[in-house]
């Protein structure tokens, strides 16, 4: 839920380099604004981040995009995009749904998102959040998705194994509690 009423999203990209959280941050205080919720990654060396920012009053996109451009104080311009937020927030469809976390790594070859995410698709599954890298020859792809609870996940695990397979990939599907439950970094004590 949003702390004032009149909600944003905001785009920023930008070639990387330390500070530009602190800047984009800045000039969102700067009008007013909260910052309801955000995601900020580095990719080939370019930053992105997007957020869900609130005012009190009306914004003009174009005003807070203006804004923003000018905190930047150590390069080239930030590429800016701002427009008012959906309603709803994210997409909910008719189904009830469930989170769950896909998991894919194999040889990197051409093909690999398109193939995973068509098939989601297909099954009116939403990507909420997706990552994809190489690591030497292979590729890692982890993606959180909403699956209705209409499906039996035993039938999706078997399904995403079989494409998998046929990539020469290995790929799993887990409720998100499971993949959480047995992903946790443990933190041990120094000993000493």
């Amino acid at each position: 839920m949003s702390r004032f009423d009149h909600v944003y999203v905001l785009n920023v990209m930008s070639d990387d380099h330390p500070g530009i959280v602190a800047a984009v941050t800045a000039a969102v205080e700067a009008l007013g604004g909260n910052i309801d919720s955000c995601s900020q990654t580095v990719l080939g060396g370019y930053f992105t981040l997007i957020m869900i920012v609130s005012f009190p009053e009306p914004v003009e996109p174009e005003g807070l995009c203006e804004r923003v451009c000018r905190a930047e104080s150590s390069g080239e311009p930030y590429q800016v995009l701002a427009r008012p937020a959906l309603r709803k927030g994210s997409y909910h469809g008719q189904d009830p749904s469930d989170r769950f976390v896909i998991t894919a790594f194999g040889e990197d070859q051409p093909g690999i998102v398109r193939r995973f995410s068509e098939y989601l698709a297909g099954k009116d599954i939403n990507i909420v959040d997706l990552y994809g890298d190489i690591r030497g020859e292979e590729f890692v792809l982890i993606g959180q998705v909403e699956v209705p609870t209409r499906y039996d996940i035993r039938m999706l695990q078997a399904d995403l194994e079989q494409m998998g397979a046929e990539l020469g990939f290995t790929a799993k599907l887990q409720h998100e509690n499971v993949f959480v439950a047995t992903n946790q970094l443990r933190l041990t004590r120094p000993s000493g």
